[in-house]
């Protein structure tokens, strides 16, 4: 008998890759595990990846929680990295922590994850305490979130930020350079490489690649938070080709 489960995200409302290598991620699991899942969306204004516009989009969360709450989702995800990040150090836990309370009070209680607090977590797990990230933010969100990382003991000792402000021209940005962005990277005394720290810029079909490439756990916003919503679930975090955070329950 095949097991379904609902699987909620609230997304910007420019974002459209979480929504595809989410998906593409669940779907390529194992047939043995004989599950399904089905995803439900709920969004949030953002256009342009400017502070300003970041908090005014965070406070649209509660709201966004309400409703995908009305579908009885199982897990609910907060799929935008930098609009956690960006309201300041360890807001993960207070977000997650309010979201899931609205789900709770309209009757549908489901655990959140943020893709922020997905990737904090993950890091933890890998022990990893040195790391070097390929982000597309301007430089001043993207130091704003090398303080996040650093405020949860993560040091972040080398980094490429891309520089582009506009939300749907970062979901355009072409995977296949990502490696060669790497390379420029000084990787020798990294614990861990985030090959995109942005749910919007595509990255999954570089990670397993990247891995192979610099022998280091790589990892992106969407990986951990993908293994954040089986974990949720109760299911075995392995899907095939993306990498060694889902390579199995191998980082409990």
């Amino acid at each position: 008998m095949t097991d379904n489960f609902r699987v909620g995200m609230i997304v910007p409302s420019s974002n459209v890759t979480m929504e595809t290598e989410v998906p593409a991620m669940l779907d390529n699991r194992p047939e043995i595990y004989e599950e399904s899942f089905t995803f439900h969306s709920s969004r949030m204004r953002m256009q342009s990846v400017t502070a300003e516009e970041l908090e005014r989009m965070d406070e649209q969360s509660e709201k966004c929680a309400t409703l995908l709450s009305d579908a009885r989702c199982d897990v609910i995800a907060y799929a935008c990295l930098i609009g956690i990040m960006a309201q300041g150090p360890g807001y993960h836990e207070e977000s997650e922590a309010k979201l899931h309370q609205k789900t709770v009070e309209n009757g549908g209680g489901a655990p959140v994850v943020t893709s922020a607090g997905a990737l904090v977590r993950s890091l933890e797990r890998l022990e990893a305490e040195n790391v070097v990230l390929i982000a597309p933010y301007m430089e001043e969100l993207v130091e704003t979130m090398i303080e996040y990382f650093e405020d949860t003991g993560v040091d972040v000792i080398d980094y490429e930020a891309l520089e582009c402000p506009d939300n749907l021209e970062v979901a355009q940005l072409d995977q296949r350079n990502l490696l060669s962005i790497a390379e420029d990277l000084n990787t020798e005394d990294a614990d861990a490489l985030v090959l995109s720290s942005c749910v919007q810029m595509p990255s999954l079909a570089a990670i397993q690649a990247a891995e192979d490439k610099f022998g280091l756990p790589v990892f992106s916003a969407a990986t951990a938070t993908t293994y954040e919503i089986l974990d949720h679930l109760n299911l075995s975090t392995q899907v095939p080709g993306a990498g060694r955070v889902l390579g199995g329950n191998n980082l409990d």
